[in-house]
């Protein structure tokens, strides 16, 4: 298999996020980032690649939505005169 240079190593990938390169492969193994392995041997140490199609996935799922909307509940009243 042969990949080309539109694919992202890790280290390129903490670069463009500003993280650690061990960070990025957090991500790979907890399954949050797809991505390939490109390694020669399966027993090997693992050799990713990232495609920009799983980035903007990636991307899209942890972007931040609108702040949720905070309903503030008032105190019940025991009939108690509370002076400050």
């Amino acid at each position: 298999m042969q990949v080309t240079s539109i694919y992202l190593s890790p280290p390129e990938v903490a670069r463009r996020y500003g993280v650690d390169p061990a960070k990025v492969l957090g991500w790979i193994r907890r399954g949050e980032l797809r991505a390939l392995n490109v390694a020669t041997h399966t027993g090997g140490r693992p050799r990713y690649r990232i495609s920009p199609a799983d980035l903007a996935v990636f991307e899209a799922a942890r972007a931040a939505g609108p702040a949720p909307k905070v309903t503030r509940r008032r105190r019940k009243d025991a009939g108690v005169i509370q002076f400050f």
